[in-house]
């Protein structure tokens, strides 16, 4: 992992992320890119400074500017190699073209589900974003004096659609040092015994480097509520979940349960594309 991208509203939320982005950044020597998106039409920009530009839009950019070094200039960020970025696309388009174009690692996002950063998280712009991000999406809920992942969680119905997100997860994984927990949820709608389960998820990881896991069945009256009860039981300090298509855990993202899940939950959660 090299580089991180962290798109800001410059909202406490945001420098919730961005603090944890620090803290991974000198721990693996990655750069940070702060990506800033102006809701404003291209056609009115002048990427020249040109005095044709409308005063709104010169107003907005040098507003950024000027934020964006009050930001850098904060302890945290010391001696780490920062890249400002400005984009006047849609949210979503901004940060795919910026991952396509920077090659980023890892977006990390901050969002506690009211404000802040919540429209990157919901409706629309999870589908776009979260859900279908070629890159690991990591989007955090409060504030981590000290982010370390000792236990992460990684819920799925291990099918075999899955194991390239899974194989992303086992980077991170070991990129953090953490326990791998696996975690299949039954619900009273959809309901696998035990045995079978076991043997699944057996098989499923059969062919990968994973030696040190906890294979976990839980019961709960919903998936979402299975994935948030059994980490808040262990004290996990990340949860998860593979993203795309229609099977398993994958269909989090569709409706509520991405909602609950991604909003709700009080630990940080890391989605993979499958």
């Amino acid at each position: 992992m090299k580089k991180i991208l962290v798109p800001t509203d410059f909202s406490p939320q945001a420098e919730n992320a961005l603090k944890v982005a620090a803290q991974l950044a000198k721990q693996h020597s990655c750069d940070i890119y702060l990506l800033h998106m102006l809701e404003i039409p291209l056609q009115e920009i002048d990427p020249l400074g040109a005095q044709s530009a409308l005063p709104e839009a010169i107003f907005f950019m040098k507003l950024a500017n000027k934020k964006f070094e009050t930001l850098k200039n904060k302890p945290f960020l010391k001696d780490i190699n920062i890249h400002e970025l400005v984009d006047f696309r849609e949210v979503f388009k901004g940060i795919f073209q910026t991952c396509k174009k920077e090659d980023i690692d890892l977006i990390i996002m901050g969002s506690n589900g009211v404000n802040g950063l919540r429209e990157l998280l919901i409706g629309s712009n999870t589908e776009k974003v979260v859900r279908t991000s070629e890159t690991p999406v990591l989007v955090i809920k409060k504030e981590h004096p000290t982010f370390k992942v000792n236990h992460f969680v990684f819920a799925s119905d291990f099918k075999k659609e899955c194991l390239p997100a899974f194989k992303k997860a086992l980077t991170f994984a070991k990129l953090f040092q953490a326990k791998l927990h696996l975690l299949m949820v039954n619900t009273p709608n959809k309901f696998t015994v035990s045995a079978t389960s076991h043997e699944r998820m057996a098989h499923f990881i059969k062919d990968t480097s994973l030696r040190d896991c906890s294979m976990n069945i839980y019961n709960d009256m919903t998936i979402e509520k299975g994935i948030m009860n059994f980490s808040q039981s262990i004290g996990a300090d990340l949860i998860g979940m593979s993203t795309h298509g229609r099977q398993g855990i994958s269909h989090f993202f569709n409706g509520s349960i991405s909602e609950d899940l991604v909003n709700h939950a009080k630990r940080p959660v890391m989605t993979f594309k499958i």
